[in-house]
């Protein structure tokens, strides 16, 4: 019998545009039935949690199992508030950038729950190292919106000083790492930064996020061969939306094993956790931290959510996935899980959630016209060209100095 000829596997999409939404692959478990090893657990206790999923809230919002923390309502009712100002901020940067008031933005839709519960969970003096679908980090620690809008316009009050491309932000004091747009950059950078962090004897720890696709990039290896190695304080957190840009996170290796899985193999605890459960996102980045705080070493984290939106404003998803893909998701709209998590608890209603919805519109309108105070992409003020010399060098050498003085020259400063 003569032997089959190799043939090239290139893993299908499991829905093209014009075909039912189909979620048939994914690997769920039932809320509450998963199990919650201690912090100091060795890795072969861990292992199975990189093949399940935790989860907390039911289908009737109920918080079950070992993985509930048992939140106040008060800290819920918190959460909730970012992330609907979140998702409120997003669609109207989206309707700006329509308008051409901006020109570019990124959506988080689908994926607040990463971000917040991520960033409660965590302490202030912790580390992030965000992607460019994050804002929920800003958020949540209190940045103000009209910084975050002046980046997107480039304008006199851009805390990158138009060096970056929108929604690429930065903020030193509140511990957020400047945004890089080369994919899983971040990783290695905030695995160097937590060994440096132990290295200090400090107890302080970094938490990067990167979407399933950039786990395909060389940084993902390098980063995750650092930290098992240097033990490093370190979350690692792959952001599983289904989909990088047009190609779907099977091409990323997420038909064969989940991105979970890829931990062990480095001798690194992978979890897997259902990213649109604000509950399960904070008791596993609490775990997760407690873990490396007490010399545990990193944690491989794969949040399994859904993008809702176009990858960003130079997208159109409807050419490479169905239209109702994203109503047909099984784990559902994590601002709706949790508000009705609240509702059955007594502490909610949807007049509540109606009002909390017009004040922040309200405050984002007042945000934008705050921020278009300092320039737009079409009116004045304008960032000083001078500035563009400032902050590549401590110590600014002569040859620079002569061109700045040369540009001012020029422009009659």
């Amino acid at each position: 019998m003569a032997a089959r000829a190799s043939r090239l596997h290139i893993p299908p999409s499991p829905a093209r545009p014009g075909e039912p939404p189909d979620f048939s692959y994914l690997r769920t478990s039932a809320a509450g039935s998963v199990a919650r090893p201690e912090t100091t657990a060795p890795l072969a206790a861990i292992e199975p949690l990189a093949s399940e999923m935790v989860r907390v809230l039911d289908d009737e919002g109920r918080a079950v199992g070992p993985w509930n923390r048992h939140l106040d309502p008060e800290d819920l009712q918190v959460g909730l508030r970012h992330m609907v100002l979140t998702r409120r901020f997003d669609d109207r940067m989206q309707r700006i950038q329509r308008q051409g008031r901006i020109s570019f933005y990124v959506k988080s839709t689908g994926e607040e729950a990463v971000s917040v519960a991520g960033a409660m969970a965590l302490r202030p003096d912790d580390m992030l190292f965000p992607s460019y679908r994050n804002q929920g980090l800003y958020i949540a620690r209190g940045r103000s919106l009209v910084d975050l809008m002046c980046q997107c316009l480039s304008n006199t009050r851009d805390m990158c000083k138009g060096r970056q491309m929108p929604v690429l932000y930065h903020w030193a004091s509140g511990n957020i790492f400047s945004i890089s747009g080369n994919l899983a950059t971040q990783f290695p950078q905030a695995v160097g930064w937590a060994m440096a962090a132990a290295l200090k004897g400090e107890d302080r720890l970094a938490s990067s996020w990167i979407g399933e696709g950039a786990s395909a990039e060389a940084d993902f290896h390098h980063a995750l061969t650092f930290a098992a190695v240097y033990q490093a304080p370190v979350l690692l957190n792959v952001v599983n939306n289904q989909w990088a840009i047009s190609t779907s996170q099977r091409i990323a290796g997420g038909e064969l094993r989940t991105f979970a899985a890829r931990g062990p193999g480095y001798g690194i605890p992978g979890i897997r956790v259902d990213g649109n459960d604000f509950l399960a996102v904070f008791a596993v980045t609490q775990w997760a931290a407690e873990r490396a705080r007490r010399g545990g070493g990193p944690t491989l984290i794969e949040h399994v959510t859904y993008r809702a939106s176009a990858h960003s404003t130079s997208d159109d998803p409807s050419r490479y996935r169905p239209r109702e893909e994203g109503h047909a998701w099984p784990l559902g709209d994590p601002l709706a899980r949790l508000e009705r998590h609240l509702i059955a608890l007594g502490e909610w209603s949807a007049e509540r959630q109606e009002s909390l919805e017009r004040e922040l519109d309200a405050h984002i309108v007042d945000c934008w016209k705050e921020s278009a105070k300092y320039g737009t992409l079409s009116e004045g003020p304008s960032l000083d060209p001078a500035t563009l010399f400032e902050d590549v060098f401590k110590d600014m050498p002569q040859s620079l100095v002569r061109q700045r003085n040369e540009l001012k020259a020029m422009l009659g400063g």
